[in-house]
């Protein structure tokens, strides 16, 4: 993998067609503070200005933690407590409840990282240093941005000329 920060053409990763001349989006936050990563063996700190897809500088810090598991892990601790409910098992249906309650948080908090995603494209960025200074997710400019999309959905519909069958009446 290419960790350069000089600018790269952005490469369609099924045919191999240039999307993008150049991605100069990311920047150096300092030559000291790239050098002294450099030097600690890491990648130099770099800040992202703007998504590298779309362009968009809305971007958001998430947790890293795939939402079906943490769903899976709560329906199956809420189904085993229903049947140790069923049978009256009182100690154990809290017991698993419990310990569900503990595996989930665990995994989301203890083995979990962080991720910083677009909210136009919804584009991933992991490891990147200094993702502490962008804000989480905010759900006003999360509206603002599927609004748009489905605005420019519905622009697009009517701007798209007739099919040739309804002009050849």
């Amino acid at each position: 993998m290419n960790w350069s920060l000089e600018p790269q053409p952005l490469r369609c990763p099924e045919c191999d067609a240039v999307l993008c001349d150049q991605t100069p989006l990311i920047r150096e936050s300092s030559a000291t503070d790239a050098a002294d990563a450099t030097e600690a063996g890491g990648m130099p700190s770099v800040d992202l200005d703007q998504c590298l897809i779309c362009g968009d500088k809305d971007l958001f810090v998430r947790k890293d933690f795939p939402q079906r598991l943490g769903v899976g892990i709560v329906v199956i601790g809420f189904a085993a407590s229903i049947v140790a409910w069923q049978l009256r098992w009182i100690i154990t249906t809290y017991a698993i409840l419990f310990v569900t309650a503990l595996i989930d948080l665990f995994l989301y908090y203890f083995i979990t990282g962080t991720v910083l995603e677009c909210y136009r494209c919804h584009a991933q960025y992991r490891f990147l240093p200094g993702m502490e200074g962008y804000e989480a997710f905010d759900l006003e400019t999360h509206e603002k941005h599927r609004q748009q999309q489905i605005r420019m959905k519905e622009i697009s519909s009517l701007t798209t000329p007739p099919s040739d069958a309804s002009s050849s009446e």
